[in-house]
Formats: C-alpha cells, sequence, structure tokens
C-alpha cells in the first residue's frame, strides 16, 4: 500500500465517485470527483496529505456551490419553444363538424381533429373560429 502513489489513491477515488455518479445520478459526486483529481494533481505535484485534502475540499465545495445553484435553476425553467401537443394549446382553429360537450370535429394547425366543448352547454357551429385549450387524448378541448 506505501509502495503506490498518493495521486493514484485520488484517481482511484475520482473513479469509484464517477462510477456512483453514473449509478445514482447525482451530480454532486461528480464535483466530489472533480475535487478528487484536484486532490491528485496535487499529490503529483508535491503537495503533503494536508494541502491534498485541502485541495480536495476547497475545489468540490466551490464547485458544489457555484455549479448546484445553476444546474437547479436551469433544470427548474420551461422550454421557451413548445413542442407536440403544448404547442397546440392556445392556437385558434375552425369548426368543421358542429362541436358540443359531446363531440364534433375542428380543423387545426391544418388537420382535422375531434373536439368537445369546454363547457358542456356551449355548442359551436360549422365556420365558427375557436379557441383550444387543452388535449386530451386526441381530442381538443375548445372555447
Amino acid at each position: 500500500m506505501d509502495s503506490i502513489d498518493a495521486w493514484v489513491w485520488w484517481l482511484v477515488g475520482a473513479a469509484g465517485l464517477g462510477v456512483a455518479l453514473v449509478v445514482t445520478a447525482m451530480p454532486e459526486l461528480g464535483m466530489l470527483a472533480v475535487g478528487a483529481v484536484a486532490g491528485a494533481v496535487t499529490a503529483g505535484l508535491g503537495g503533503d496529505v494536508v494541502v491534498q485534502v485541502v485541495v480536495f475540499a476547497v475545489v468540490s465545495t466551490a464547485l458544489i456551490a457555484v455549479v448546484r445553484p445553476i444546474a437547479t435553476r436551469h433544470r427548474s425553467q420551461r422550454p421557451q419553444l413548445a413542442t407536440g401537443i403544448d404547442a397546440l394549446k392556445g392556437k385558434h382553429a375552425v369548426v368543421l363538424e358542429r362541436v358540443d360537450g359531446r363531440g364534433g370535429r375542428i380543423k387545426l394547425a391544418g388537420e382535422v381533429w375531434s373536439a368537445r366543448a369546454l363547457d358542456a352547454a356551449q355548442t359551436y357551429e360549422v365556420g365558427q373560429e375557436v379557441d383550444v385549450v387543452d388535449i386530451e387524448g386526441a381530442t381538443a378541448i375548445i372555447l
């Protein structure tokens, strides 16, 4: 054990943290792995054990303190470009067959969709322009 240099142990620790990162998907483990690599570099440059541990702690803490809030903020933002059925919500459509609370047909984004009125008592006649408020399965809910 004494014949193996300290930098090798730091790299083994970094590899172990990298494997744990992949298995658990906890980004903090990746930041600790980078700290372990910094400890390995410090050991390779001749730093003693205390300096190696301090470098590991400082680099790991700095990464967690800086990167984690940025990643959390980025993860919580909704995508600015709506796709799929989310892109159809709020669009205008034209009634092709009378639409009421039980059903009907509309032309939405160049396609024929089954539709149903949001208010079951409301009816929409052929040619009337309506707004899509939601999509439930393959049925547009209109208003």
